[in-house]
C-alpha cells in the first residue's frame, strides 16, 4: 500500500566518547533508559517505532493507521523527545556523570508500506531517506523538518528556514526548517483566508429556530451539524454564535483526536473559560473558581466537587459525570440561556457522548441548546445519534453550488478577478467544499502560481500539473484509511476507471473473493457518502460516481504501481469487450488504460515481453482516436494522442510511420 506518512529519525551524537566514559554494563543501562524514554514519547503521540539502528530511533506516523494530523503529531513528538531528554539527562548526570545529545530529522512524504495485518510494517521510500539525511544534517540538540512537514504544521509551530541543504543522494538542494517551538493546543493548519459565509442560509435559519424554541419553551435542545471535513460546520456555528452572543452564555469545547485525559477535554475547556481559571491558578484556587461559578445553587458544593474531578483538579473518580455537567448548564441557564458547543464529536470518547445524551434527555426547565459538530463517522459509532428525542435535530451540510463557490472565490480574492480557466479549475477541484476552495487559492498564491497581471489573476504554469494541497490530501487519505480492507479495495479498484465507474467493471477487475459482497460493500460506501449513484456511461448498466474527484484521486494514489498496472490492463480489456458497436467512441479510453499499464510496468522493472505486448496493444486505439480528433479539427488532442502512440514503440519500429495493423490484438475495431 502507498501512504503519505511522516518519518522521525533521532540519533545520538558523540556516542563513541560516551562509551569511553562508561563501563559497557553502565552504557547498556544508560542507552536502555534512553531508548525506553524515546519510545514512550513517540507512542504517546501515536507513532510506531519502526526500528532501532545502532544509536538511532526511526518512527513512522501514519502506520498502521493514517491520521490527518500525523505531521503535527510527529513534530510534537520530536519536541517532546527533546524535552524528555533534558529531564533524563539530569538523572544521568547525577548517577553516571554523563549527558546524551541527539539530533532529529522529520519528513513527510509517500512511502510503500507492508500490510500491518500480516505483520509487515516496514516502510520504504524517498521520504524515509530524506528524514535520515535531515537528521544527519542537524546540529546536536537541533530538529530539522522537511518542507512538506512544515506546510502541514506551520500554524502550530515556530520555525525558521535554514539554507538549502545538499543532502547525500539528492540531486537538488532540499529546503528545510529549524524547529524552535510548538504551540500547545494549536491546529497544524488553520484556515488562512476569511470570507463572509455563503450558501448556508437555510441551515442557519434552522439553527436559530432551534435556539429560539429552546428559549421560549424553557427546554433543552440537541442540534447536530453533520458533514465531511471542510464543508463549513464550524463556520456555520460561528455565524450563528455571532448572532446570539448578546442573548446567551456560550460555552465551547473541542474534542481532541488523541492524547491522555481527553475524555472530558471539551468540558474542561468550557469550565476553564466560564470560571476564569488560568494556568497560574493552583488546584485549590481553580476549585474555588468553579464553586463561585455555581453561585447560590443548593447543590453547588457537590456539583463543584464532581466537576473538579472530571477536569482533573481532584483525585477521586466522578460518581455522576453526566449529572454534574447537566447541573452546571442548568445552573448557568437559570440566569441566561446557554449554548454549549461541542466541536468534532466524531473524535469524542463514548463516555462524553453519553454525557451529552444525558443532558439532552434529562435537562428540565432550563433554556439550553447543545450544539454539536461532527463528521459522518459519528453515525458509524452512534447510528441512532439524537434518535428518540423530541427536541433533537441533525442537518447534513451539502457542497456549495457553482454560483456560491464563485461568490466564495470573489470574497476571498476580491479584485482583480480570476480568469475563467483558473476559476473553473478551482471549482472542479474543490467541488463545493469551502475549505478546499480556500486551500487551493492559498497554495496557488503562496507558491506564486497565481500572479496579478493587467487587473487579473493569471496562472504562471499549467494548472493541471499542480498538486493537491497537502492539508486536503491528509484529510482525504486519513478518511479512506479508516475503511475496512474490503471497502478500501473496492474503492481503489473503482478509482482505476475514473470519477464514474460501473458495477460490472468492478466484477471484472476486483479480487474474486470480493465478488459475492460487492453490492454490500458498495452500499457501505454509499452510506459513508464516499460514492453516489450515477447514470451509466457504458451500456446502461449500474454506475456510481465518487462523491468528490479528490476522493477518487486519493484512493488511486494508495494503489501500488505494480497493482495499478494490472488493474489498468484488466480494465482496458473489460472496456474493449463491453462497448460493442460503440467501440470507436472508446478507443481513446482503451488506449489510455493499456498505455498506463505499460508505463507503470516499465517504471518498476526493465521492459519485458509482456510490457512490449501492452505497448503494441495500446498503440492500436490511440492513433485511431488521434485521427478522429484531427478530422474534427481538434489539433491539440490529435497531436497528444498521436505523440503518445509513437512514444510506445521503439525508434526503429516501422509501425511508427505506417500505423498499426487493424488486426492487432486489443484493437477496438
Amino acid at each position: 500500500m502507498r501512504k503519505t506518512v511522516t518519518v522521525v529519525f533521532c540519533d545520538v551524537t558523540g556516542s563513541t566518547s560516551l562509551g569511553e566514559k562508561l563501563d559497557p554494563e553502565s552504557l547498556r543501562r544508560v542507552m536502555t533508559r534512553y531508548f525506553e524514554q524515546m519510545q514512550d514519547v513517540l507512542g504517546s503521540h501515536g507513532g510506531s517505532v519502526e526500528k532501532f539502528i545502532g544509536d538511532a530511533v526511526m518512527a513512522v506516523f501514519g502506520i498502521p493507521v493514517l491520521h490527518e494530523d500525523d505531521a503535527l503529531r510527529a513534530v510534537r513528538a520530536a519536541a517532546d523527545m527533546r524535552t524528555a531528554l533534558a529531564e533524563l539527562n539530569r538523572d544521568l548526570e547525577r548517577q553516571w556523570g554523563v549527558r546524551i545529545e541527539t539530533r532529529i530529522g522529520v519528513n513527510t512524504g509517500q512511502v510503500v508500506a507492508g500490510d500491518p495485518a500480516g505483520g509487515q510494517n516496514l516502510v520504504t521510500g524517498d521520504a524515509v531517506n530524506t528524514a535520515a539525511r535531515l537528521e544527519q544534517a542537524a546540529e546536536p540538540g537541533e530538529i530539522l523538518i522537511g518542507e512538506e512537514t512544515y506546510r502541514l504544521t506551520r500554524d502550530a509551530i515556530v520555525a525558521e528556514p535554514v539554507d538549502p541543504l545538499d543532502l547525500k543522494g539528492k540531486a537538488e538542494a532540499v529546503d528545510a526548517f529549524r524547529l524552535l517551538d510548538v504551540r500547545p493546543g494549536a491546529a497544524g493548519h488553520e484556515r488562512r483566508l476569511d470570507s463572509p459565509m455563503v450558501g448556508r442560509e437555510r441551515p442557519l435559519r434552522l439553527l436559530r429556530d432551534a435556539f429560539e424554541s429552546a428559549v421560549s419553551d424553557h427546554a433543552c435542545a440537541l442540534f447536530t451539524i453533520l458533514g465531511p471535513a471542510g464543508l463549513g460546520k464550524s463556520r456555520l456555528a460561528l455565524e450563528f454564535l455571532r448572532g446570539i452572543e448578546s442573548e446567551a452564555t456560550v460555552l465551547s469545547g473541542r474534542c481532541l483526536s488523541y492524547g491522555e485525559g481527553i475524555t472530558f477535554w471539551p468540558v474542561a475547556e468550557m469550565l476553564t473559560r466560564a470560571a476564569g481559571i488560568t494556568e497560574a491558578d493552583p488546584p485549590e484556587r481553580a476549585r474555588d473558581r468553579i464553586l463561585d461559578l455555581l453561585g447560590a445553587a443548593p447543590d453547588a458544593e457537590t456539583v463543584s466537587a464532581q466537576l473538579s474531578t472530571i477536569v482533573g483538579l481532584a483525585g477521586d473518580a466522578p460518581l455522576e459525570g453526566g449529572w454534574a455537567v447537566r447541573r452546571l448548564l442548568e445552573t448557568l441557564a437559570s440566569e441566561r440561556p446557554v449554548v454549549a458547543v461541542f466541536d468534532d464529536i466524531h473524535w469524542a470518547e463514548p463516555t462524553l457522548l453519553d454525557v451529552i445524551d444525558h443532558v439532552a434527555d434529562w435537562s428540565r426547565d432550563a433554556p439550553i441548546l447543545i450544539l454539536c459538530m461532527a463528521r459522518p463517522e459519528l453515525l458509524e459509532v452512534r447510528p441512532g445519534w439524537g434518535g428518540g428525542k423530541s427536541r433533537a435535530a441533525s442537518i447534513p451540510l451539502e457542497p456549495l453550488a457553482e454560483a456560491e463557490s464563485d461568490d466564495l472565490i470573489h470574497n476571498l480574492l476580491g479584485n482583480p478577478a480570476l480568469t475563467s480557466e483558473i476559476r473553473q479549475r478551482i471549482r472542479a477541484s474543490a467541488q463545493g467544499n469551502p475549505l478546499f476552495v480556500e486551500e487551493m487559492l492559498g497554495m496557488l498564491l503562496d507558491d506564486g502560481v497565481l500572479v496579478e497581471k493587467d487587473d487579473e489573476w493569471v496562472a504562471t504554469t499549467d494548472l493541471t500539473t499542480v498538486d493537491v494541497p497537502p492539508a486536503i490530501s491528509a484529510i482525504l487519505a486519513a478518511r479512506l484509511d479508516r475503511l475496512s480492507r474490503e471497502e478500501r479495495t473496492v474503492l481503489e479498484c473503482a478509482a482505476i476507471s475514473g470519477e464514474v465507474f460501473e458495477r460490472s467493471s468492478l466484477l471484472a477487475i476486483a479480487p474474486e473473493d470480493l465478488y459475492p459482497s460487492i453490492d454490500d460493500l458498495l452500499g457501505a460506501l454509499l452510506r459513508k457518502d464516499l460514492i453516489r449513484s450515477s447514470p451509466s456511461d457504458v451500456g446502461g448498466g449500474q454506475a456510481m460516481r465518487f462523491r468528490h474527484i479528490l476522493i477518487r484521486d486519493s484512493a488511486y494514489e494508495a494503489v501500488p504501481k505494480q497493482e495499478r498496472a494490472a488493474l489498468h490492463e484488466r480494465f482496458g480489456e473489460w472496456l474493449s469487450s463491453t462497448v460493442g458497436e460503440r467501440a470507436s467512441e472508446y478507443e481513446e479510453f482503451v488506449g489510455y488504460h493499456l498505455e498506463q499499464a505499460y508505463r507503470y510496468r516499465v517504471e518498476l522493472a526493465p521492459e519485458d515481453g509482456h510490457a512490449r505486448d501492452l505497448a503494441r496493444r495500446a498503440f492500436v486505439p490511440l492513433p485511431a482516436a488521434g485521427r478522429r480528433a484531427r478530422s474534427r479539427d481538434d489539433v491539440g488532442a490529435a497531436a497528444n494522442l498521436l505523440g503518445r502512440a509513437i512514444d510506445l514503440l521503439p525508434a526503429d519500429d516501422p509501425e511508427r510511420l505506417t500505423g498499426p495493423r487493424r488486426d492487432t490484438p486489443g484493437s477496438c475495431s
